[in-house]
């Protein structure tokens, strides 16, 4: 039959009032402080935004997703019917293939998962080492007028779309692009090179796109660094690399993650600059994601894959954040 059926609507109605209940508890818990200083009314109407922001657009649609990924991909026509159970078909797809047997791997996906997170570890790390001596310099110079300047500078290319500054770095990194020309006219090289096919323009792109969201965490954790620790350290004879590893770095582990956390999930999970910058022979694992949804129309496949991306992403950010001994509070700081 057509439509949801009485237990899903129970679930739905179940899952709201819970998280309700959940979200007012931990309101009364470690808000009070909150409201004491924004008064009752403020911050009720701040928490409610909150609370709808969390629980309709982001908890709900996930919960959707995750019940499709366990679902038959079904015509509307037996949806909700018997045919309609829970299968962990959708997710046995991405490990073995359409081979029913289990007896060979689905290694197109799965070297596609594995170099897509691969990939966008690669874009943090370099993010991390572009941005930190950045963030130093701006943070150590106290909010001169050239600082003030060089963060508008920083800002002003993101007034403009995601998706036209990564048609803007193809055609810069095109065969024809001004950076081409320029190693030709520095007699660099003799003939263009692909970075398109090399996939140098996506580690690039992806790198450019997510920059900020790396710089101004760290910025705004050194900033609050006492000089006066510095100062002290070089007084006492310690070099630059050991004041930054024994006081800058240990002081600035909370906006490093911080910012690393955004880049690796928004890296593994971008779609415009592979689509874009990616080379013929490059495969994102969200363009994996977007043919299942849109050219297959398989949004219980797609669902699966989406999940899988997300909770591996996310247990890779958490390992980290263990390894480096960083507190989900820390970062929030």
């Amino acid at each position: 039959m057509d439509g949801s059926s009485p237990l899903d609507s129970w679930i739905t109605v179940l899952t709201i009032v819970l998280a309700i209940v959940v979200f007012g508890l931990f309101v009364k818990l470690y808000l009070t402080e909150f409201f004491r200083n924004n008064g009752v009314v403020m911050g009720s109407l701040l928490m409610g935004l909150v609370g709808f922001w969390l629980i309709f657009l982001v908890i709900l649609p996930q919960l959707s997703m995750l019940d499709y990924s366990f679902r038959f991909n079904l015509p509307p026509s037996e949806e909700y019917g018997p045919k309609d159970v829970y299968t962990l078909s959708n997710y046995q797809h991405l490990i073995y293939g359409s081979d029913k047997t289990h007896q060979t791997y689905n290694t197109v996906d799965l070297m596609v998962f594995v170099r897509t997170i691969i990939a966008a570890m690669a874009v943090t790390i370099f993010n991390i080492f572009l941005c930190y001596p950045l963030a130093y310099f701006l943070g150590q110079s106290k909010g001169s007028g050239f600082v003030r300047l060089l963060v508008v500078l920083l800002i002003i290319p993101y007034w403009i779309n995601e998706i036209l500054r990564a048609f803007a770095l193809r055609i810069i990194f095109g065969d024809s692009g001004l950076l081409n020309e320029a190693l030709m006219f520095l007699h660099l090289t003799k003939e263009p090179i692909d970075f398109i096919r090399q996939d140098i323009a996506l580690y690039a792109g992806l790198g450019y796109a997510y920059i900020l969201l790396m710089l101004f965490p760290m910025y705004n954790v050194i900033e609050s660094l006492d000089r006066n620790q510095i100062e002290a350290a070089r007084d006492m004879g310690a070099s630059w690399p050991r004041i930054h590893r024994r006081i800058v770095i240990p002081h600035a582990k909370p906006g490093i993650v911080s910012g690393a956390t955004m880049v690796f999930m928004l890296s593994a999970g971008a779609l415009a600059a592979p689509q874009i910058l990616g080379g013929p022979s490059s495969l994102w694992f969200t363009q994996l994601v977007y043919q299942w949804f849109f050219n297959s129309l398989n949004w219980h496949q797609g669902a699966a894959y989406a999940i899988v991306l997300l909770v591996s992403t996310i247990i890779i950010v958490l390992t980290v954040m263990r390894i480096f001994k960083v507190n989900m509070g820390d970062i929030g700081k």
